[in-house]
């Protein structure tokens, strides 16, 4: 009985940190691969860089025949960015 329950704990931590892994992996944008994904350059403001994203999402959106992946890396490519022009 306690064997059971130390490898369903042990299975379920496992599950827990590849999950987390994932979504740490998928929010993980360099500036310069987020730069190239929303078609901006090194100087460009957050108001730019919003509206390039703007652009962007409403083509590679799910709701408008995109892939949830695509539009998942394009909010963190806008994130990155914001995060970057915040920091500076």
């Amino acid at each position: 009985m306690i064997v059971k329950l130390v490898l369903a704990l042990a299975l379920a931590a496992v599950v827990y940190i590849w999950w987390r892994g994932r979504i740490t992996a998928a929010r993980a944008v360099r500036p310069v691969e987020a730069r190239r994904l929303l078609g901006v350059g090194e100087a460009a403001t957050a108001e730019e860089v919003r509206d390039a994203h703007r652009r962007l999402i409403a083509k590679v959106h799910p709701d408008a025949g995109g892939s949830a992946e695509l539009a998942t890396r394009v909010n963190a490519a806008r994130d990155a960015l914001l995060n970057e022009i915040k920091r500076r």
